[in-house]
């Protein structure tokens, strides 16, 4: 069993963190811990949330000391590990991600696309002020990242930081599970690609592969909470050789996506306000002591369990297998080294070292991997440095824009909209 932990939760006031405690709670056996600091800029979302994480810490009988602030630096100083879950902008600078491209014929997302890619504009600066104070106050400290877009902002930290770092979602968890659920326990799956960009190309039980049975039945993983079910054809699937994640939807039915984007009376982000409302209503009443099932609604399934085995497998020095964004490192021969990519990777007190994977990929895969990667590499850069050319050759690239007077002009009127969060772009 490891020393007691230091832990800090960035972006607490999320109402995702009830489910993080949840989890801790239930590992404490192997995960004592010592103290954690829940931090949040929001301090009616920080106290509210907050309140409901200390009710579970005490009725759960936990020991440890748990502090509530909008102190970045007191929350890190000490730190073991360091939870990030912020949303820079919140939920009203979502809502314009996913509604303001469709004035241009763009799909509207929060983590792909135009929107994902003004996602990333406005995050990178405040991981980057994060990863500072890392280095200065926490400099051994892990830092497990859960925001959005995961797979970007984890290979900006990896490659622009001294930070240690491990990215994570819950759709490869989901995903696995959901395999596991179909075809049995004692299964080796292979799973790869890209944050929000991944498919499953291999399920062999007992030296027989099963992929192809299942894709001809139409198997598919569960579509996650905030996505639109429009489903895989059974010549879709075949074609691309892998079961998709969810978010493949996005570009193997990009004209029923923005259809049905055009049609919604309300943008996911202002469902997910009345959600959070609703939630925060909940947390607010001191007799609740367990995280609420409303809490699946807000698409966060299974957060808990990923981030929780990530933290014990490097506390414990585990060396178990988990799917997680890391550097590339010749585990993909046709990515490369500095590329972040999500795939299995053994997890220890080192952190996580990629599994190289048998070429059982194909050129499809491969292909929209890389294309995908090129305009996640110009989206770090133009984070990075307020550079333009840079950010319209991410747009160029991605195949959910692609066009030059779309994403010029929807590129310039987002711009505009989220200036308070782009100091790269505006001398800030």
């Amino acid at each position: 069993m490891t020393h007691p932990l230091t832990l800090a939760v960035v972006g607490s006031g999320s109402t995702y963190t009830p489910e993080l405690v949840d989890g801790l709670i239930k590992a404490r056996a192997s995960l004592p811990i010592k103290r954690i600091a829940f931090m949040d800029i929001d301090q009616r979302k920080r106290e509210i949330v907050g309140g409901l994480c200390l009710r579970q810490l005490r009725s759960a009988g936990m020991d440890c000391e748990a502090v509530l602030t909008g102190d970045l630096d007191e929350a890190l100083r000490g730190a073991d590990f360091v939870v990030t879950q912020i949303r820079v902008g919140k939920l009203p600078a979502r809502h314009l991600d996913e509604t303001i491209p469709l004035k241009y014929g763009l799909i509207g997302q929060e983590t792909t696309g135009i929107g994902g890619f003004f996602k990333a504009l406005r995050t990178i600066p405040v991981m980057a002020h994060i990863c500072a104070r890392m280095e200065e106050l926490c400099p051994e400290a892990w830092l497990i990242n859960f925001t959005n877009p995961s797979g970007i902002v984890t290979e900006f930290v990896l490659n622009h930081t001294k930070v240690k770092c491990i990215g994570l979602c819950n759709v490869p968890i989901n995903m696995l599970d959901d395999t596991r659920e179909e075809v049995g326990a004692g299964c080796d799956i292979t799973y790869l690609g890209l944050n929000h960009l991944s498919w499953i190309t291999s399920v062999r039980r007992d030296g027989e592969e099963l992929l192809p049975g299942m894709l001809e039945t139409g198997f598919s993983a569960k579509v996650m909470e905030n996505i639109q079910d429009d489903g895989f054809t059974l010549e879709c699937l075949r074609a691309a050789g892998g079961i998709p994640s969810s978010y493949l939807q996005y570009y193997y039915s990009r004209d029923a996506k923005l259809r049905h984007l055009l049609a919604e009376e309300k943008s996911r982000a202002q469902t997910c306000m009345e959600i959070e409302e609703q939630l925060l209503a909940l947390y607010r009443d001191e007799s609740i002591i367990e995280k609420p099932a409303l809490l699946d609604k807000r698409g966060g399934h299974k957060y808990s369990l990923a981030a929780v085995s990530l933290i014990d497998a490097i506390a414990n020095d585990k060396r178990d297998v988990q799917v997680v964004n890391v550097l590339n490192r010749g585990a993909l021969p046709f990515m490369e080294d500095r590329d972040a990519v999500e795939i299995a990777a053994v997890i220890g007190s080192d952190g996580a070292e990629a599994v190289p994977i048998e070429p059982t990929w194909n050129d499809h895969i491969s292909g929209l991997m890389r294309t995908v990667k090129i305009y996640e590499r110009y989206t770090v850069r133009a984070a990075v440095t307020g550079n333009e050319d840079d950010a319209m050759r991410a747009l160029l690239a991605h195949p959910l824009v692609g066009d030059w007077d779309k994403a010029l002009a929807c590129f310039g009127e987002m711009k505009q909209a989220h200036r308070a969060w782009l100091p790269q772009f505006f001398g800030g």
